[in-house]
């Protein structure tokens, strides 16, 4: 025990408060010294890391599905088609392998009830003399629609149908490829419902309104004549 002398008194007496704060400093140094060893560790290594094996591939890419184009399409005076109807050599008789695009033909005709005549054109090349050609694709327009009225249960008089032989050239005949071209099968429509509008637009919000419709049966006309075939 540490003891201190009073200077007023002349005794001495025990250093307590010495004693105290010599143990309070001690205290504090041991409970500080651990927490001292909390902080972050740093580890120094210049080495380079290897990664074994092969990265994962990248995610497959979302397959882009393209619409086929339709093979007969409606327009304002036709009915397009984007396929030939195949017939039998020097035939009129329509091939199998065709049935499914006749069918097709027929869905649309009944899908645009709008249209109310059709012709049907049969076309050549210039193989072979004229008359003979003029009787082949008239006997080919013909079964046509027969196919149509029978199969496809559509009335037959809606259709006409006539032969041109390889008198309305669309493509040169010099290359197969152009005779192949002009070997076709037209739909020409000759007569539709056309409907008229009359309109009132709100000049604040352009919402439109319609004050009058009316629906009449008109000539389409046909299509424009093919251009004059190239000098042989």
């Amino acid at each position: 025990m540490i003891f201190a002398r009073n200077p007023h008194r002349g005794n001495f007496r025990p250093a307590t408060s010495g004693l105290k704060f010599a143990l309070v400093a001690s205290f504090v140094l041991t409970a500080t010294a651990p927490l001292a060893a909390c902080g972050p560790t740093i580890f120094e290594d210049a080495s380079a890391l290897s990664v074994v094996g092969d990265p994962p591939p990248p995610p497959p890419k979302p397959k882009v599905v393209q619409e086929k184009p339709k093979r007969v399409v409606v327009e304002e005076n036709r009915i397009k088609i984007n396929e030939k109807i195949e017939f039998d050599f020097n035939k009129a008789t329509i091939r199998p392998e065709s049935d499914g695009l006749m069918t097709e033909i027929i869905s649309v005709i009944k899908e645009n009830p709008h249209i109310k005549k059709i012709a049907i054109e049969g076309h050549t090349s210039s193989e072979g003399s004229d008359k003979y050609n003029l009787k082949l694709s008239d006997k080919r327009a013909k079964a046509v629609m027969e196919y149509l009225v029978k199969k496809g249960g559509l009335p037959k008089e809606m259709f006409s149908a006539k032969g041109f032989g390889e008198s309305k050239p669309l493509s040169d005949e010099s290359t197969e490829e152009g005779k192949e071209n002009n070997r076709r099968v037209e739909f020409n429509i000759v007569e539709q419902d056309v409907t008229r509008k009359r309109v009132a637009i709100d000049p604040e919000s352009g919402e439109k309104t319609v004050i009058e419709e009316k629906t009449k049966t008109e000539d389409a006309g046909g299509p424009p004549p093919p251009p004059p075939a190239p000098a042989k």
